[in-house]
């Protein structure tokens, strides 16, 4: 697989840590130039830039003009995009009772919203490269989870617009979904692992690795993976089966 993304740029959302940072090494690794994005996180995208030599840029996925300008600064440094990851995320858990619509408005924003407004700025360089979109999932979307449902009802979103995306976008771009199981990460307080449905050992017997994930992403977007659109590809270690 070396160098198999060799002259492809891409775009990861939440670049940051964990998955995200996972990701865009992952495709660094395979040749890619990587465009690492977050909202806010300045330091950590700068040093995902470095690990990769790609290129750091802030902007908030659920603000249109942004995310566009985002995709401008990308094509005027590299003056291609073929790869899409639509990372970013909030996972709060929180009491039903207390999710507001504010709340709700933004967890959803950043989860479905921010993945249709990257994809939407995207969709022209991507059919002009033959690209592809890859959304990350949750498998809490698919089992349900407690304390969640902002998260869980964006990430099911998720699979619902891949899959829409990939009629609407045949045959140049393909768009699947990465959905991870119980994967060790770092996580904020109010990210609530031991929330999830999914919180029982899987039947390999441990949690998995950011890079496992990545490593999924990375075939997604490689030249072998070009006949695969359309889906949802689980990565949990036999936690879930679709």
């Amino acid at each position: 697989m070396a160098e198999e993304l060799a002259g492809k740029v891409a775009i990861v959302t939440g670049a940051g840590r964990n998955i995200g940072r996972a990701i865009a090494l992952a495709l660094a690794a395979g040749g890619a130039s990587v465009v690492a994005n977050a909202r806010s996180s300045r330091a950590e995208i700068d040093a995902v830039a470095a690990e990769t030599g790609g290129l750091a840029l802030l902007a908030d996925v659920t603000d249109e003009a942004a995310v566009r300008g985002m995709v401008a600064r990308t094509l005027e440094r590299f003056g291609r995009l073929d790869i899409l990851v639509n990372n970013a995320a909030l996972r709060a858990v929180e009491p039903v009772e207390e999710i507001s619509l504010a709340r709700w408005r933004e967890v959803t924003g950043i989860i479905l919203d921010g993945a249709w407004i990257c994809s939407s700025a995207c969709i022209a360089a991507l059919k002009k490269t033959g690209g592809t979109i890859v959304n990350i999932g949750g498998m809490s979307a698919h089992t349900g989870a407690a304390g969640r449902p902002h998260v869980v009802a964006a990430k099911a979103g998720l699979v619902g617009l891949t899959r829409a995306l990939a009629h609407d976008l045949a045959p140049e771009v393909t768009v699947n979904c990465v959905v991870p199981g119980m994967i060790d990460t770092r996580r904020g307080a109010s990210a609530g692992a031991s929330a999830h449905a999914g919180r029982r050992e899987s039947p390999l017997g441990r949690r998995g690795s950011p890079e496992e994930v990545a490593a999924a992403v990375r075939f997604l977007a490689g030249p072998g993976a070009r006949y695969i659109t359309g889906q949802a590809l689980h990565v949990n270690g036999g936690a879930y089966s679709a």
